[in-house]
Parts: C-alpha cells; structure tokens; sequence
C-alpha cells in the first residue's frame, strides 16, 4: 500500500550538525535591539500576543497598562519577560473570568492539543463519547459480560483521562508527553483515524510531522492491530497502548512537540539548531512551560528584531 514519505530531522542529523563549530559572523543588520528606542506600539503588540497564545484572549486595558509599564521601566530585559510569561502560565490570583491565569493557561494548553490531534472537537462531543462509554460499561455489566464490561471500563477510563487532560496539566500530575498520548488514546480520536492503518498514519503525522516508512507502519501494526510483540524506534511493545508509549517518549516525538510550538508561536520551523537545543532539554525534563517560555521570551517572538 502506497503511503506518502517524509524525512524528519532526526536527532542524530541534530548532534552531528550541532558538533560542528560555526563561525559567528556579526552584520551590521543583525545588531542586538535597542531597547531603549522600543516603541510602547511593539511592547503593547508582544503583551497582545502573549495574553493570546498562552490564555486565549486579548488583556484588558488595566492589564495592558500594568505589563506594558513593567516591561519598560526593565528596558524589556530578558528577566521581565520571563516573570510576565511565568506569570501568566502559574499565577493563582484571582482574575475575573477567568479564574485565574493558571487555570486559563492550562485551558488554553488542553485546547491547543485538542486543535493539533482531535480536530478541535469540543468538550460536549467528548461529553457525549463518555456518556456512551458508561452505557454500555452499565449494559455489560447487568448481562454477565465480564470481558465486555472491562473492555468497556478501560475505555471510559481513557476518555475520562482525556477530559481531566487540563486540570491534571494544571496541577502538574501529567506532562506534556502524557497529554499528547491522551489525545491519541481514546474513542474520540479512535472515530476520527477510524481502523488501524489511519491510526497509525495520523498518529505519526499528527505527532512527527511525517508518515511512517514501510518497516515503521509493519512493527506499528502488529501492536495495534495483531497485539504483537514488535520493536519501534528501538523500543518494544504489544498493544496499543504500548506503541503510543513508544511514539510519544521517542526523541522525535519530543521533537515534534518542540516543531508544534515553534509553529506556533512563531509561524515556522525551527532551525536544526534550534531544534536540537530544545529538544534536548526538553527531551531532559519534559517541561512544557520551560519549552514555550524559551521560544516566548525570544526578540524574534516579541517583533523586537526590526527595531
């Protein structure tokens, strides 16, 4: 069966490219900025953009005024956009609507996943999935079906893991390797990449920005399908479970996390520098905050670079 191929930029490219010493040119047009001539335009479009991208909507003028102040009186130093990008990612204080900004973080985290591997299916659709699931959990319970009981539990389990997604990020009981798998292990995505070879296909795609080769889909069917003993990027496992486990702990799967942020945040690709910089720490400590706040608190990030 034909299947379209794409390379990924594999880690080893990374630490080979990464050896190498490279010769740092200095131009006249790619100066460090002049914070002090920033206008309060630019400042006031980075604060808009990180209300945006990490809580899902514009700040309100007093926030506005409050970040915009803060930053400039710091001469927008690299310390001042980490305290407001931190801030905005775990403070508990109260802000009307929103609860607070570290529960509207981890909202707009969970919907972020959701965008890249559910097709931004909503909470009342997965309502209605775990309705369902408790259903027939119920019916196959009162007619003495033991396995189709367990069978029916385990899946209500998983869409249960996936609504909980959120506050679990919120109050840092799961990662973001573990919320990746949860938005691929449940019967909403299993609807959407419905029988074993599109799951398989979408699984890589959604999480590796590629298609698997021939050998990679064989190994990867016969855990998801045949629940078969077979080995993944080094890696073995038999069931479904198993192979996701694999997919999201691979080094591409932490570089495909680092390439959705970048995207992201940015518009594009990270370069195979970049990538491997960030790949690597956060191949380390699977800290999604640090991963995001690295690319957020950047001068490319806060349009500083033109001025």
């Amino acid at each position: 069966m034909a299947r379209a191929l794409t390379i990924s930029t594999g880690l080893c490219l990374l630490f080979a490219t990464a050896c190498k010493k490279e010769e740092v040119v200095l131009r006249p047009d790619n100066q460090a900025p002049d914070y002090d001539a920033v206008p309060t335009v630019v400042v006031q479009n980075y604060v808009n953009r990180l209300f945006i991208d990490l809580l899902g909507r514009e700040p309100v003028d007093l926030e506005m005024n409050a970040e915009v102040a803060a930053l400039e009186s710091a001469d927008l130093s690299t310390d001042a956009r980490i305290a407001l990008v931190n801030k905005l990612m775990t403070s508990t204080a109260f802000v009307e609507g929103d609860s607070s900004y570290q529960h509207a973080y981890a909202q707009r985290t969970y919907e972020s996943f959701k965008a890249r591997f559910l097709e931004a299916v909503s909470d009342e659709v997965i309502d209605g999935f775990i309705a369902n699931a408790a259903q027939a959990a119920l019916d196959d319970s009162l007619s003495g079906d033991a396995q189709g009981a367990s069978e029916s539990n385990s899946a209500l389990q998983r869409l249960l893991r996936l609504k909980n997604a959120r506050i679990h990020y919120r109050e840092g009981t799961i990662n973001a390797i573990e919320m990746a798998k949860r938005m691929m292990f449940n019967a909403v995505y299993d609807e959407i990449n419905m029988n074993s070879f599109n799951f398989i296909n979408a699984t890589f795609d959604n999480l590796l920005f590629r298609y698997p080769t021939d050998a990679e889909f064989n190994a990867s069917y016969a855990m998801v399908d045949a629940s078969s003993a077979s080995i993944l990027f080094g890696q073995s496992a038999q069931n479904k479970g198993g192979y996701l486990d694999i997919l999201v702990n691979s080094a591409e799967g932490h570089e495909g996390l680092v390439r959705l942020h970048y995207r992201a945040f940015l518009g594009r690709e990270p370069s195979t520098y970049e990538a491997y910089q960030l790949t690597s720490s956060f191949a380390t400590d699977n800290d999604l905050r640090r991963m995001q706040r690295t690319i957020l608190v950047g001068d490319e990030y806060a349009g500083l670079l033109n001025n």
